[in-house]
């Protein structure tokens, strides 16, 4: 089974509150990452939270320092979003494989 991470960013010193994520400056080559990183496995869900100044990432991952120093790649590292925490996921409930849904 594979081992899941779950990590909290908040906004970094460059983040603009009055403009939406997509207006934000370097969006299209921090989205062009984030999207490989879902291409690749490594993301398996993501998005903001209702405030807008905290991410959640569910990520597949050996340790936290992978997670760290790939997410370190991210164009908007320590400048529009800061990693808070990271965390292991036991995941107890979820898809089965005899359910039709795809198993996690």
């Amino acid at each position: 089974m594979p081992t899941f991470l779950v990590l909290l960013h908040r906004s970094g010193p460059q983040w603009d509150p009055s403009r939406p994520m997509q207006e934000q400056s370097d969006w299209a080559t921090h989205a062009s990452f984030m999207d490989e990183l879902v291409d690749t496995g490594f993301v398996v869900l993501g998005g903001p939270l209702a405030d807008e100044h905290r991410v959640v990432l569910v990520v597949v991952s050996e340790s936290e320092d992978v997670v760290r120093a790939t997410l370190g790649r991210d164009p908007w590292s320590e400048t529009h979003l800061r990693v808070d925490s990271v965390e292991p996921w036991t995941i107890r409930l979820g898809p089965r494989p005899d359910d039709g849904r795809p198993a996690l």
